[in-house]
């Protein structure tokens, strides 16, 4: 089984927020369905190429998402290699995408919950560029909305994003992570 999570926090004043990157990565890919909640947690299951896939979305606000997180991992039984964490990244441009694995949270508190939640930094992650202002203070940024013309970027960019999501799906990080970040 796998597990793709978005990170977001909930509520329509954060729609559309660079914070909520990971929540948009999940209302692109099809049969997003989130009607399910458990665990402090909006989700639903889906087979894809033969395989169990939970899609989640953690409802505890970015800095405790990892307790929603652990919560899924133990219940279904799902290693940290299997589970795919879609999140913002203020170091990369504006839609930039990149795999990593075996990494520090670079700061970023959603990260930092899942890593002492789940006891190790070995988790897939996919991080999508919301790049930075440092004009504001993080915080204040992170839950800025996205200009129109970033939102267009990022557009162009979710049917790339499906495309990596299913072939995590189908293979490990390594694999794509040589497939997709040097693209």
């Amino acid at each position: 089984m796998k597990m793709i999570v978005g990170l977001g926090n909930p509520g329509k004043e954060y729609e559309k927020t660079r914070h909520n990157i990971g929540f948009m990565a999940l209302n692109y890919f099809p049969g997003n369905n989130f009607d399910q909640e458990k665990f402090n947690a909006n989700y639903y299951k889906t087979k894809i190429d033969n395989e169990d896939v939970l899609f989640v979305k953690p409802l505890t606000y970015m800095n405790l998402s990892g307790e929603a997180v652990v919560k899924f991992a133990n219940f279904y039984k799902i290693e940290p290699k299997d589970i795919l964490i879609i999140h913002d990244d203020l170091d990369l441009p504006v839609g930039t995408l990149r795999l990593k694995y075996k990494s520090s949270s670079g700061g970023h508190n959603g990260i930092k919950s899942i890593i002492k939640e789940l006891g190790t930094d070995e988790i897939p992650r996919l991080k999508i560029g919301i790049s930075n202002d440092k004009q504001m203070l993080t915080r204040d940024y992170v839950l800025h909305k996205f200009s129109k013309e970033e939102l267009e970027q990022i557009d162009k960019k979710m049917p790339l994003i499906k495309e990596i999501i299913e072939n995590f799906i189908k293979y490990d990080i390594i694999e794509c992570m040589s497939r997709y970040n040097n693209k």
